[in-house]
């Protein structure tokens, strides 16, 4: 069930990178429901393929479907020129990416630190080289980059995670410094638990490391959080059409959490 509040942001063109399923999907669905025509990625052209029929089904908006592996550069790219030619321009840029490899700091290989800085750093760099040319033919261009709250507070066993979307947090920063003038908004979103596939493994990681069952596990990550529930995609997908819309016009260079309340952090 989705609520058409719109944030006027019918016919917006709007790519969103690793989106076939998770927060992606979940910010595609809701985008979709208002109106906005959305190109959606993945590595899996199946779960792609199923992925875009149900967007065709939930609102006004056109959705399109990109294969791509974005820690690839010239997949990344080539994202964004494929996006374009479906859309017809962009208007904003959603980038979020599947998670790295979970893990302490003690059990990942250099290997893993090297795949990890493709997939968390470079290709955000990438891709938004791509997409900037045409975002400033925008006349309302925007970026919103999802990275964690881990950002912030480090969580337990991602210690990739941890580290490297930290990075996104600077290039953000960076870039509302250097985009502001030329009228193009950048803004991170920090998740916190959001039900996916991810927190499910890393449910799982935690029952085998732990012996301990899958409710007691649940019960502890909801206590965790002052509004004592996991999150949803769809969730993570309003705050987002929010901040790509007209309506949130000044808000430029944040970093906002949606968390329930985790985060202890004052700043």
């Amino acid at each position: 069930m989705y609520v058409h509040v719109g944030f006027d942001i019918e016919g917006y063109r709007v790519l969103i990178s690793a989106s076939s399923r998770g927060i992606g999907f979940g910010i595609a669905k809701v985008l979709v429901s208002m109106g906005a025509n959305v190109v959606i990625n993945g590595r899996n052209a199946e779960r792609l393929r199923r992925a875009v029929e149900e967007l065709k089904g939930i609102g006004r908006g056109r959705a399109y479907g990109v294969r791509a592996d974005i820690s690839v550069r010239e997949e990344a790219e080539k994202l964004v020129d494929e996006a374009v030619k479906h859309l017809g321009g962009l208007d904003s840029l959603v980038y979020i990416t599947g998670p790295p490899k979970p893990g302490y700091f003690t059990e990942l290989s250099l290997e893993d630190w090297g795949k990890g800085v493709d997939l968390l750093i470079m290709s955000a760099i990438w891709i938004t080289k791509r997409a900037l040319p045409y975002l400033e033919e925008s006349s309302n261009p925007s970026i919103v980059y999802l990275t964690s709250i881990a950002v912030k507070e480090p969580i337990p066993n991602i210690a990739l995670s941890n580290t490297l979307r930290i990075s996104i947090q600077g290039l953000a920063k960076t870039l509302a410094g250097e985009l502001g003038p030329r009228g193009i908004r950048v803004n991170t979103v920090l998740p916190g638990y959001i039900y996916t596939d991810r927190v499910e493994q890393l449910i799982r990681d935690r029952m085998e490391r732990t012996g301990r069952s899958r409710e007691e596990i649940l019960r502890e990550i909801n206590s965790s959080i002052p509004l004592r529930r996991i999150g949803k995609p769809e969730e993570v997908g309003y705050l987002v059409a929010f901040l790509i819309s007209r309506y949130a016009s000044y808000i430029h260079g944040a970093s906002i959490p949606i968390d329930g309340g985790r985060l202890k952090t004052v700043f």
